[in-house]
This record gives structure tokens, C-alpha cells and sequence, in this order.
């Protein structure tokens, strides 16, 4: 099923960020370490704003859709 990205493959593609960081960041610094183009349409997709952690990125990323 398409949808959700694996919580897991998430934190490996935002490795590096540098917290707090926007959703700009995020997008950011997952495509720079190869994220699919699922993991980034979901990190744009959560809201605009600043996160102060991997596990606040994974709770907006899975509470989208």
C-alpha cells in the first residue's frame, strides 16, 4: 500500500538535521541523503513549521493523510 513512509527509512534520510528545523530543512536535507519521492511528498505535506526533533517530524508525518 502506498502511503506512509517507514518511521525507520524516515529518521535515515534526516540524519544530519540540524534541530530545529522547518519543513524547508527537512525536504532539504532528505533529498541530499536519497530519499524516493514518496518520503518527500509526505515531508511536504506535514505543516509548516519548526520541529524540534526526529520523533515530532514522525508524529506529523504520521498523522498526514
Amino acid at each position: 500500500m502506498a502511503g506512509k513512509p517507514n518511521p525507520i527509512q524516515l529518521q535515515k534520510h534526516l540524519s544530519g538535521v540540524d534541530y530545529p528545523a522547518s519543513r524547508d530543512d527537512l525536504v532539504k536535507t532528505a533529498r541530499s541523503q536519497g530519499a524516493d519521492e514518496q518520503m518527500v511528498k509526505a515531508l511536504q505535506s506535514i505543516p509548516d513549521k519548526k520541529y524540534d526533533g526526529p520523533n515530532a517530524v514522525s508524529k506529523a508525518v504520521s498523522d498526514q493523510g
